[in-house]
């Protein structure tokens, strides 16, 4: 129904109030304006938006945000709790209305998603119907006191104000007091409760475990004894975890779309709306910070701002660059060994960087031939931010197959230079990594080819027992080689 269809309506007294629902924050767990904002980036549609905000106003940058970067309104995380509520007042005659401030188009293309509102009542290119300028709006249409209200923050208290009834959606305990105090509540739904545990989750703190690597270097160093080097690689340590975790939270931002076709990745915070992505940016670049102040602690800032470009430039972009994306993925698991080195003052030879150069290739490899698995697209069909089809699996898994075995070529090389250092007691032992090595990463290859694996390797393995097992043998072997003599 159109606005001037809409005002020639009218409503009795004994009809129940037009039930007013807001959007961002409301109707679904996230806001369209920041989806929009981060869904294209590296745009340079966004760099013109952000000229028309200071040119014309805050309703011209919408309109602009919104016509370059339209939502998809079937993958938006929907509050379901609300749905069921405006389904059974649709169904007793309600009459419902879209109030949000929110471009029109994007309301638009919401509401014809759902098939529930009579009207909507959005921003164009010259209102921002956001707080009074929303409230004054619903007041010309229905009244002062004669509509109820649908909102979630205190952006929407002076819209209470104006409304006959508020229904209150997420709001914190002190939006809902101010709230009581304005209009009669016609009901309370709650939302996402446990958004901290979302955040935490987001952050991915299982794949800290790869940062381990940056303790490699003292081990290879025979430096166990080395405080210091100890010190700064904890310290280290944290600089990789942070700064990565402020990736994750942003990578994931702008792969919203992606990741809500994804089959699992549609539950992450962001993609479900567990986790707005206001709160969810603002702590990315509080652990970007974080993450610089511990490496200029350890004098690593050079090595934390090159990993944090990689990381980035591979979210943005080198990520749908087939090849391109599994090789950038291998040197983000390299440079955390040198690192490493740089932090503890214990450089890594050739022979290890040549060694962890192809391990991480494969398992890079082997990331991509589990996520080409798991999608099962149609041949010939790209996966959605990927430059692979499921027909590339083949040569995906012959090219990673071969990295294994050099990496295992490579490692043997390396335990022969090392057979011959004096450090060890019995160095004719270290031979017995190499075929460890290579059956842990030929196992990978076998539970990925028949399913067990769920996109990361690492991850994979940090819950695997098999892994744990290999682990503990290569050290055990490294101990007995380095103290016992045979």
């Amino acid at each position: 129904m159109t606005l001037a269809e809409a005002k020639a309506t009218t409503f009795s007294v004994t009809d129940a109030l037009p039930l007013c629902v807001d959007l961002d924050g409301t109707l679904i767990h996230s806001d369209t304006l920041l989806e929009g904002i981060v869904s294209h980036p590296r745009d340079a549609r966004l760099a013109r938006a952000v000229m028309t905000l200071f040119s014309s106003g805050r309703a011209a940058f919408k309109q602009s945000i919104a016509a370059g970067a339209p939502l998809d309104p079937a993958l938006l995380p929907y509050n379901q709790a609300l749905l069921g509520y405006l389904t059974k007042e649709r169904d007793e005659g309600r009459y419902l209305v879209l109030a949000t401030a929110a471009n029109q188009a994007i309301a638009e293309s919401v509401a014809g998603h759902l098939g529930l509102f009579d009207e909507i009542v959005a921003s164009d290119e010259k209102r921002n119907l956001k707080g009074p300028a929303k409230a004054a709006a619903l007041c010309a249409r229905f009244g002062n006191r004669g509509f109820a209200y649908a909102g979630n923050d205190k952006s929407d208290l002076s819209v209470w104000k104006a409304s006959g009834a508020a229904l209150l959606v997420n709001v914190t305990s002190g939006v809902e007091r101010r709230a009581r105090r304005l209009a009669p509540v016609e009901a309370m739904l709650a939302g996402n409760s446990a958004s901290g545990r979302a955040l935490l989750k987001a952050m991915r703190p299982h794949q800290w475990v790869k940062n381990l690597l940056v303790f490699i270097p003292i081990f290879t160093a025979h430096a166990v004894f080395d405080l210091s080097a100890w010190y700064n690689a904890l310290l280290m340590f944290v600089a990789f975890c942070a700064t990565a975790s402020s990736i994750y939270l942003f990578n994931d931002a702008t792969d919203l779309a992606a990741d809500r076709r994804h089959p699992r990745k549609r539950l992450r915070p962001f993609a479900s709306g567990a986790l707005s992505l206001s709160k969810g940016l603002s702590v990315a670049c509080l652990l970007a910070v974080l993450g610089m102040a511990t490496a200029v602690a350890c004098g690593t800032l050079p090595v934390i701002l090159t990993y944090a470009v990689m990381s980035t430039a591979y979210s943005l972009s080198l990520k749908e660059q087939p090849l391109v994306d599994v090789f950038m993925l291998g040197a983000l698991y390299t440079i955390r060994l040198f690192g490493g080195g740089v932090a503890t003052g214990h450089a890594l030879s050739l022979w290890l960087l040549a060694f962890s150069g192809f391990l991480f290739l494969g398992l890079a490899l082997l990331k991509r031939v589990a996520e080409l698995s798991s999608t099962r697209g149609s041949q010939g069909q790209l996966v959605a931010r990927r430059g692979y089809a499921s027909c590339d699996m083949p040569i995906l898994q012959t090219f990673g197959c071969c990295a294994s075995f050099a990496s295992s070529l490579v490692l043997a090389l390396f335990v022969q230079r090392e057979a011959t250092a004096a450090q060890y007691a019995s160095p004719g032992l270290l031979w017995g990594i190499v075929p460890l090595m290579l059956f842990w990463q030929c196992r990978l290859w076998l539970s990925t080819t028949r399913g067990y694996m769920h996109d990361d390797p690492i991850v994979y393995s940090a819950r695997d027992w098999v892994s744990w097992t290999v682990g503990a043998s290569v050290m055990f072997i490294l101990l007995l080689a380095y103290s016992v003599s045979i």
